[in-house]
């Protein structure tokens, strides 16, 4: 009797491996692939007018939540455009982001932004050999990313942008201070019906905008073309500038109380639209 028992318990057992074999692994039993690229490039986060690194946490924040990234930099920008960096990416860090923090931010010399982010870039090398990034520029922080471009667009030496992302870009001006009054966009161009002297000074870029990036140009409407300080058609003139040079362009208009010009950057939508272009598969 204790033989056949013994004969019957081994079966079993044997009869339980081949089951387990031949069952598919489940996610608990391996790692599961990570749900977004994972690259050593950094994203940059530029902040608007009188704003700072601040208004950049609740999308840094978002992305780390999201398990984008684990790595978080601020980038210091003093007055004289001198870069510390607070923070530190290690070795073989995923995504990591980096908040940059103009300490003179109520300075409008758009040149002079230009060179800040030069400096940001510059430092990023030197450190990290960093020789791509993305970007993501909210309000007047765009216009120290286009003026950068218009000095360096063609220059190979510094960090090459992959992917931008412009949210309510003063491309063309703002709401009662330079924006052209009763400014219209062509639908097909981009070209706006008047240009102020910042935008004229940006159409170098139709011929030189780098083809290698893909854009993004996010915007706010409450129902009534603006955002309360950016009328769209400033923001959509971007468009022309580009000239049909990027690798990729689209625009996505964001509605709701949280399309309002400073609540783009706290918004759950605008959060989800910057981790699918940037990372998503």
């Amino acid at each position: 009797m204790k033989r056949i028992l013994s004969v019957i318990v081994v079966v079993i057992i044997c009869l339980t491996g081949i089951i387990l074999a031949r069952t598919p692994a489940t996610a608990s039993d391996h790692q599961q692939a990570p749900s977004y690229v994972q690259s050593s490039t950094p994203t940059l986060f530029f902040h608007g007018f009188g704003s700072g690194a601040h208004a950049e946490k609740y999308m840094v924040n978002g992305i780390v939540k999201a398990g984008v990234s684990k790595t978080v930099v601020v980038a210091n920008v003093a007055g004289d455009g001198t870069v510390t960096l607070d923070g530190r990416i290690p070795r073989h860090a995923s995504n990591p982001l980096v908040e940059v923090n103009f300490a003179d931010n109520h300075n409008s010399d758009y040149p002079t932004q230009g060179q800040w982010v030069k400096n940001v870039l510059e430092v990023l090398q030197q450190k990290y050999h960093v020789n791509k990034v993305n970007i993501e520029a909210h309000s007047m922080g765009n216009m120290a990313v286009m003026y950068y471009l218009l000095d360096n667009a063609g220059n190979h030496n510094l960090p090459q942008i992959q992917k931008l992302v412009t949210m309510a870009g003063t491309f063309d001006g703002a709401i009662g201070w330079n924006e052209p009054a009763n400014l219209t966009v062509d639908s097909t161009t981009g070209k706006p019906s008047a240009m102020n002297d910042s935008y004229r000074r940006l159409l170098p870029l139709r011929h030189r905008f780098p083809q290698q990036i893909k854009v993004l140009n996010i915007y706010g409407d409450l129902a009534n073309g603006n955002d309360t300080q950016v009328t769209n058609n400033s923001s959509k003139s971007l468009k022309y500038i580009i000239n049909h040079r990027a690798k990729s362009y689209q625009e996505v208009k964001i509605t709701g109380p949280n399309a309002k010009h400073e609540l783009l950057h706290h918004n759950p939508q605008v959060n989800k639209l910057l981790i699918d272009f940037f990372w998503g598969k």
